[in-house]
């Protein structure tokens, strides 16, 4: 059977245009993959954690409790030096170790791509480099992690797989939260972005999440200029489409009802979150990114 031959463009077809930015956002994700590696190497170097225990007797290395001793226990299981301080007989627990399986979420949403100084990276730059650092500790500690849409593997090979994704998505759908498909029982799941739209699809989509017995975090990442809004006097906002666009003669005058509504954003958002047994979180992009890692991994080690 012969193959088909693919169709020639010409300049100016939306064939040829479509293609043309498709590969120059191939490669743009081509040369950014080896600094964000290596920023995420040295961000998740600062964290040392061990595997992380589910907090149920088992075969491990950590002491998790004593027990008295019941009918079926060994003589091995006993411990012969606290059972010595009293008249009962105990048992050393050691903590089962098992390998667990995370989802991170990087939101495509336009927004993302913004800063309010070329100086700072974008909300999209820095949720990237926390994903994949977050994903480097989580890997080293022999937890199985992947990306949206993608099979949770362990194992070092599997950050540069990550890196790829998460780069590979800016091409994609500007989808604020993964997919339903993604809900799976049991896992954990990272979710970033700067949610500043509506947060009942967030909440409806948590408490999804929660009947599934997912649990995880949510971490708006958000620039300076977004949480305090610096302005005053004549100021034209626009947009990052454009689509969307006011001017005002006294900005200053509009900063406390923004700062009211961004305060009420981030409170529905933690409602939602408390109420589906998840956490809600801050990043200002103006700042080290450690804390927000620290963070993160808290709360999938907690």
């Amino acid at each position: 059977m012969k193959g088909t031959r693919p169709v020639p463009t010409r300049p100016g077809d939306p064939a040829a245009g479509a293609s043309a930015r498709l590969r120059a956002q191939a490669e743009a994700a081509a040369a950014a993959l080896p600094a964000l590696m290596l920023s995420a190497e040295r961000l998740a170097a600062a964290l040392q954690p061990g595997a992380h225990g589910l907090r149920r007797a088992g075969q491990g290395e950590d002491f998790w409790q004593y027990r008295a001793a019941a009918p079926g226990d060994s003589m091995r299981q006993i411990d012969w030096r606290r059972s010595a301080r009293s008249d009962a007989t105990f048992v050393r627990e050691r903590e089962l170790h098992t390998a667990q399986s995370a989802i991170l979420w990087v939101a495509g949403t336009p927004g993302m791509d913004w800063t309010g100084d070329p100086s700072r990276p974008t909300k999209r730059a820095r949720a990237e480099l926390l994903a994949l650092a977050l994903a480097l500790v989580l890997l080293r500690g022999g937890e199985k992690v992947g990306t949206s849409g993608a099979v949770p593997q362990a194992g070092r090979a599997q950050a540069d797989r990550i890196a790829h994704d998460l780069l590979d998505r800016r091409a994609g759908e500007a989808l604020e939260l993964p997919p339903a498909a993604d809900l799976r029982p049991l896992r954990r799941m990272v979710l970033i972005g700067d949610f500043l739209t509506d947060p009942a699809p967030v909440a409806a989509y948590l408490s999804a999440a929660a009947a599934q017995g997912i649990g995880g975090a949510v971490l708006q990442v958000l620039d300076p200029v977004e949480e305090g809004f610096p302005f005053s006097g004549a100021v034209r906002f626009r947009g990052v489409g454009g689509a969307l666009r006011h001017d005002t003669r006294n900005a200053g005058a509009l900063r406390e009802l923004y700062l009211a509504r961004l305060d009420a954003q981030r409170q529905a958002l933690d409602r939602a979150a408390t109420a589906a047994g998840w956490r809600f979180g801050t990043h200002d992009t103006g700042l080290p990114p450690g804390q927000a890692l620290m963070w993160l991994h808290g709360v999938l080690a907690g």
